[in-house]
């Protein structure tokens, strides 16, 4: 390699260097909006470029900095797991799904609780939180009093 595209390498390294620091304008396509309020944007492929995958990211309102979970069908687009972004009535049907499990999980509950039922127990923990039966234990059952026969 002679001295002059040994320098002119040098120069592109520098150049790419310096534009690092420069802030980039990132535009995407604006794809949709969900109750919460985050605003979804793609970047489609471009394979003339390279690039076989769109990117994609989203927005969250002002002061909320990625605090609430996402929906379920935007999180799915987000991670390329489908192709179209979801549609306004398929967002809506599922919330109004959510909603109405909601409401039957809590009519349960008090149905459950007018009955007399209370608060569900916790399972005991150790050696003793699985059945045993004698027919599969082996040995004179004397030898494992930890056991309930």
């Amino acid at each position: 390699m002679s001295n002059g595209e040994y320098r002119h390498v040098w120069r592109i390294v520098f150049r790419n260097f310096i534009n690092s620091f420069r802030p980039r304008q990132i535009t995407g396509n604006n794809m949709g909006k969900d109750y919460i309020g985050n605003i979804y944007y793609e970047i489609p492929a471009d394979p003339s470029l390279g690039k076989r995958k769109p990117t994609r990211w989203y927005d969250p309102p002002k002061g909320q900095d990625f605090q609430d979970p996402i929906p379920a069908e935007w999180e799915a687009w987000l991670r390329m797991r489908r192709m179209e972004p979801p549609t306004e009535e398929e967002i809506a049907k599922n919330v109004a799904l959510a909603k109405l499990k909601k409401e039957n999980a809590a009519k349960i509950e008090a149905q459950r609780l007018a009955d007399g039922g209370s608060l569900p127990s916790r399972p005991e923990r150790g050696a003793q939180s699985f059945p045993t039966y004698s027919e599969y234990t082996t040995g004179d059952p004397e030898d494992y009093p930890h056991r309930k026969t």
